[in-house]
């Protein structure tokens, strides 16, 4: 053991290994719920010890331990479960074969949309319910709500954990791109209070999608999200300064950006678009993504192209959250009172998204309404729990 454990690294070697525990576990049990409750039951065991204790040196192993007995003190009526459990020992980690079979089977049809992403992202991804409740912008006990009662349909519907025929794929594959995106906005910009952003988040997130990469090497949208979180990922190292406040895009110093990746980033979004002709929501974010990239200047940003990309967007995959980006670039093409009107009826659905309160706050600073956008900033700051972005406003109150 090692001394005591900071909560971030406790919290990324819990999730790292959490999510593998999980995969083996099913893939040996047949049993999403039982495998699914006792990896939970390890991770808790883990989170009360290891901040005293410090990480053992082989994690994996040591939650596989803690399953295991617990599973033998509460299921030894059931001597099948029990046999599989005592031979249940730590010879590998789950491949990505097993971690991609129990994406599939958190994304299953049978289930609602909502209910795939909420369980994908607390037992493979290991979020917590919070998390996930703040990037769905609902309750978190919502989120609990649908995490049980998908358990409870894989369970009664004998749902089975493979990856699905070549001919199912296509249909199969929209849910697991969206968790997969929410995951990687999750680790991009947090919406905890524990850390400004996850980057072993972010790297999940692209090792997911080049995975299904390789399944699906003709689905331009698995193309797209990867070209778009490889984009994100290039301009990695000017988005917070030495201090780890939020470095915002007309600010970053684009000499830090990996010119390399945005070219192959580009280079793999365009072969995908020409190759297939199909766009969808997320090469067209990637697209987006790379007007920035590739503008030597924030003053070069072709806000022009931008504004007709959210266009399209807006057309394909409508949502307030789309709506409101496309303010924020519709400010750049005909100003900041054209952009304000287009957030006049996003209240109702965005009242507690923090984003279109501190974009409303700059709009209304630009165009002198100073105290109206001194009251937006601090309901913004009201809202967030990411420490990056509650700096940042808070430096923006104290000067305005």
């Amino acid at each position: 053991m090692s001394g005591e454990v900071s909560r971030e690294v406790l919290a990324r070697v819990v999730r790292e290994h959490a999510g593998r525990l999980a995969a083996s576990l099913v893939s040996l049990l047949g049993d999403f719920a039982a495998a699914e409750d006792l990896v939970q039951d390890a991770v808790e065991t883990a989170l009360r010890r290891w901040p005293a204790e410090g990480v053992p040196e082989r994690p994996d192993a040591w939650l596989l331990t803690v399953a295991r007995r617990r599973g033998l003190d509460v299921l030894r009526r059931e001597s099948n479960y029990r046999a599989k459990l005592a031979q249940l020992t730590w010879q590998a980690p789950a491949t990505s074969d097993d971690r991609l079979r129990l994406i599939f089977t958190c994304c299953h049809p049978a289930l609602s949309r909502a209910a795939q992403i909420a369980l994908t992202l607390r037992v493979v991804c290991g979020l917590s319910v919070a998390q996930i409740a703040a990037a769905f912008l609902v309750p978190e006990v919502t989120v609990a709500q649908r995490v049980t009662r998908a358990k409870r349909k894989i369970g009664d519907a004998g749902i089975p954990y493979r990856i699905p025929p070549p001919e199912e794929l296509p249909q199969r594959v929209g849910e697991v791109l969206a968790v997969i995106y929410l995951l990687f906005n999750e680790g991009y910009l947090s919406s905890t209070a524990e850390r400004a952003q996850a980057r072993d988040l972010v790297e999940d997130a692209e090792w997911l999608v080049a995975l299904l990469a390789n399944l699906l090497p003709k689905e331009p949208e698995v193309a797209g999200l990867l070209a778009l979180i490889r984009l994100h990922r290039a301009r990695g190292a000017a988005r917070f300064d030495s201090q780890g406040h939020l470095v915002l895009l007309a600010q970053q110093d684009r000499g830090l950006w990996d010119r390399q990746a945005i070219e192959q980033a580009t280079a793999l979004l365009t072969r995908a678009a020409r190759a297939h002709r199909r766009p969808g929501p997320y090469q067209l974010q990637a697209a987006i993504v790379a007007c920035h990239a590739e503008a030597e200047t924030f003053a070069a940003t072709d806000w022009a192209q931008i504004l007709v990309l959210y266009d399209m967007l807006l057309h394909l995959a409508p949502s307030p959250v789309t709506r409101l980006h496309r303010a924020i670039a519709l400010q750049h093409v005909k100003g900041a009172q054209a952009a304000l009107a287009e957030l006049a009826d996003l209240d109702r659905e965005l009242e507690r998204y923090p984003l279109l309160h501190a974009t409303r706050a700059e709009l209304l600073r630009a165009l002198g309404r100073r105290e109206e956008a001194r009251r937006d900033d601090e309901r913004a700051l009201a809202l967030i729990a990411n420490p990056a972005q509650q700096a940042l406003l808070t430096e923006r109150l104290e000067w305005n």
